[in-house]
């Protein structure tokens, strides 16, 4: 069943943005290589990215799916436009697209 499983945010210094978010609400982070940090809390997760190379310019929502091919496909079928092609990283592969509002959105299948 697809489900929103975390909101990842550009982070332009990961050590001061993480101990923020630790400080502020007690969020305990796992890296994930040196520019990426998140939450592992199982609910909806915070994710951290400070590679500016591959953060987006808004928060961006990441949907867990089941099939990735697949919600590809449908993305595509349903109006959506890819402006990510599948790609893998340290946990799973994904996707980013647009909904028909011009909003970015990611679709992940994790390992």
């Amino acid at each position: 069943m697809s489900r929103i499983s975390f909101v990842e945010l550009p982070a332009s210094n990961l050590s001061t943005t993480r101990a923020f978010y630790d400080d502020a609400f007690g969020f305990a982070f796992a890296d994930f290589g040196p520019s990426y940090s998140c939450t592992m809390t199982g609910n909806v997760d915070l994710g951290l990215q400070a590679d500016a190379s591959e953060a987006t310019s808004a928060p961006l929502v990441v949907i867990a799916v089941d099939d990735l091919e697949a919600t590809f496909e449908a993305v595509g079928k349903a109006g959506g436009i890819i402006t990510q092609p599948i790609f893998a990283f340290p946990g799973g592969r994904r996707f980013h697209f647009r909904d028909p509002s011009g909003n970015e959105l990611a679709a992940l299948k994790a390992d």
